[in-house]
């Protein structure tokens, strides 16, 4: 079972932060448990790994097959919670080089999640001489930058295809009733799975945003929701010994000793979009009203030589949180050098990670020394289960650390903000006269 390490704490915190804060911790346990709290509508994904749609689970697993029986690429329309879980699990458990290898499962593309026209032409000209089919996910369906993507996609598949035959190879994750996407599926006859209402994009990964691409680059799924049922038993447990009430705690308590900034660090590159959906995840949710850690990752041990010395020395505002995924597939041992003009003769014979965890250690008691607090999220490994805990652990503890500062940890008004300048600039109707004062201040 995952569990979190609080490394010297003592050299940072009263010993007792725990056990104050455990009413608290219980309050907003029950806020969870109950969907009791502010945003409690948006809580579905509490219960989600054993509540799950088994019906749409089984068409999921049929699409992901059928998928892989006709394409050799899938290209995934979407932003942000519609894209991050789903990238951040393929990359960590089939390889950040997945598109690369020999394989008898489809490349997997994602797009839609940025305005670059260069990444888009990439893409549509990665797939033109293949066979691929496109999953688009939008809850609304209007969101600009997939909504932009998807009709260069479309008119890709109608232009290669003709219209009925591509519209087999559209599958839009939608809401189950209402939207532009949902009406235009409906009207087109493409197979459509269920963004649900009462869970929000940052959490969706275990929903039909995530699994369907999930599932089409070969992942277990079944065993990926089992994981997460396992930790969604430990967590509804609750209590000081549960890893996500011990990982809330200390950083709500560092928070509030005045640290400001939290760094997701891992030692296998494979979890760097695991790394960009923790960030997705946390700064949505805590973000707000003044309030939260700013949350950022690094990939250790490369960004030692890059951000290690600010890390080591700068201003004393971060905590970092570990992540260790145990083993890794490869067991590589270094081979001996007969010269040894290098000078590291001293390591032949010994495992790639026997010298991972050392400089892990190394750096742990570096920083740690230096004034960093540390919080180590130790993995049961890296399969489809122990990532499942993890993503389930990462959400839970979320939602906790949410209802600690005291904000709704599941909306995020302060993005519309920039929605509003840009269609303003963009002419949409509706927006001239906002149109007309920001260009003024933009010419100024």
């Amino acid at each position: 079972m995952l569990n979190v390490r609080l490394f010297e704490m003592e050299k940072f915190l009263n010993t007792s932060y725990e056990e104050e804060l455990t009413s608290r911790l219980q309050e907003a346990q029950e806020k969870l448990q109950t969907g009791s709290g502010a945003g409690g509508e948006f809580t579905g994904w509490v219960h989600l790994p054993e509540s799950y749609d088994r019906e749409e689970f089984a068409r999921i697993l049929a699409a992901a097959k059928r998928i892989q029986s006709d394409s050799q690429a899938l290209v995934v329309v979407g932003i942000g919670g519609s894209y991050l879980g789903a990238r951040g699990v393929i990359d960590c458990l089939c390889s950040p080089n997945y598109n690369l290898k020999k394989k008898s499962t489809p490349n997997v593309y994602f797009i839609g999640n940025g305005l670059s026209a260069d990444a888009l032409q990439e893409t549509l000209d990665l797939v033109s001489d293949v066979d691929f089919s496109v999953n688009v996910i939008s809850k609304s369906g209007t969101t600009t930058e997939p909504a932009v993507a998807f009709r260069f996609f479309r008119e890709a598949l109608e232009k290669k295809y003709g219209k009925e035959a591509a519209g087999r190879r559209i599958y839009a994750t939608t809401d189950k009733a209402r939207g532009a996407l949902k009406s235009l599926a409906d009207a087109e006859g493409w197979e459509t799975f269920v963004v649900p209402d009462e869970i929000g994009g940052r959490y969706s990964v275990l929903t039909a945003v995530g699994l369907l691409p999930i599932a089409v680059a070969g992942v277990d799924i079944e065993a990926l929701m089992a994981g997460a049922a396992e930790m969604m038993r430990t967590c509804a447990r609750g209590g000081l010994d549960c890893p996500a009430w011990r990982y809330a705690a200390a950083r709500y308590a560092l928070y509030q000793a005045g640290r400001s900034v939290e760094l997701l660090a891992c030692y296998d590159p494979a979890f760097r979009f695991m790394s960009e959906w923790w960030k997705q995840l946390y700064g949505e949710s805590e973000g707000k009203e003044g309030k939260g850690l700013f949350p950022a990752s690094v990939d250790f041990t490369a960004d030692l030589h890059s951000m290690g010395q600010y890390i080591q020395e700068g201003r004393r505002l971060m905590l970092e949180t570990v992540v260790r995924l145990g083993a890794s597939d490869s067991e590589l041992r270094v081979p001996r050098d007969e010269t040894d003009g290098d000078g590291l003769n001293f390591l032949a014979g010994e495992t790639m990670d026997f010298i991972r965890d050392r400089a892990m250690e190394g750096t742990l008691l570096a920083h740690t020394e230096g004034g960093v607090p540390n919080l180590i999220v130790e993995a049961d490994g890296k399969t489809p289960a122990a990532l499942g805990q993890l993503i389930y652990f990462f959400e839970y503890a979320c939602g906790l650390s949410g209802y600690l500062l005291g904000v709704n940890p599941f909306d995020q008004p302060g993005v519309e903000a920039y929605k509003k300048n840009m269609f303003a600039l963009l002419g949409k109707p509706g927006y001239e006269q906002r149109r007309t004062e920001l260009e003024a201040k933009l010419n100024r």
